[in-house]
């Protein structure tokens, strides 16, 4: 007996899920449209949880396993709802050699998180990423999908305050 259902049911009747389920139809129901089908949940909802990773691994016939494999492996889904705003710093080679260590370690002190964290309040997300590609700017940040360059841990500070302030 298969574990598949022949029609799984969307996690609930969002009207999202019509754009996840068209994800899929456009690439055949086959599990080779798995990332983008992720893609979809990711922009659709934020994020992806488990309840969206056995949907879509059900409705592509694939492991459960193997969607959660994609989904930890590449470091744009995530499996956490983001804060209200995010806050990426760069660890590449230009941004650790010019500060990004330091600008790491203030604002893991000053919201009491640690990289890949939200705060408690759902206010802040802390991440950071391999290479933003803005070596010129080092240390370089990103604060919600804006690139920020030459950033000093005040400056830092400053953006997170006002972003924390009730």
């Amino acid at each position: 007996m298969s574990s598949y259902v022949s029609k799984p049911t969307p996690p609930n009747q969002d009207k999202r899920w019509k754009l996840v389920d068209a994800t899929m139809r456009r690439q055949g129901q086959q599990s080779r449209g798995l990332i983008e089908t992720l893609h979809t949940v990711q922009e659709a909802f934020g994020y992806l949880d488990v309840p969206a990773l056995r949907y879509v691994a059900m409705s592509l016939r694939v492991p459960l396993s193997r969607a959660y494999g994609v989904a930890t492996f590449y470091h744009f889904f995530t499996l956490k709802p983001a804060g209200e705003h995010t806050c990426v710093i760069c660890m590449g080679t230009a941004c650790y050699i010019k500060g990004a260590p330091q600008l790491l370690h203030a604002v893991e002190h000053d919201l009491g998180i640690a990289a890949g964290e939200t705060t408690s309040d759902q206010k802040v997300s802390l991440l950071t990423a391999r290479c933003l590609g803005s070596c010129g700017l080092a240390p370089a940040v990103v604060y919600d999908q804006e690139v920020a360059g030459k950033v000093s841990v005040p400056s830092l500070q400053q953006r997170l305050k006002q972003w924390t302030r009730p």
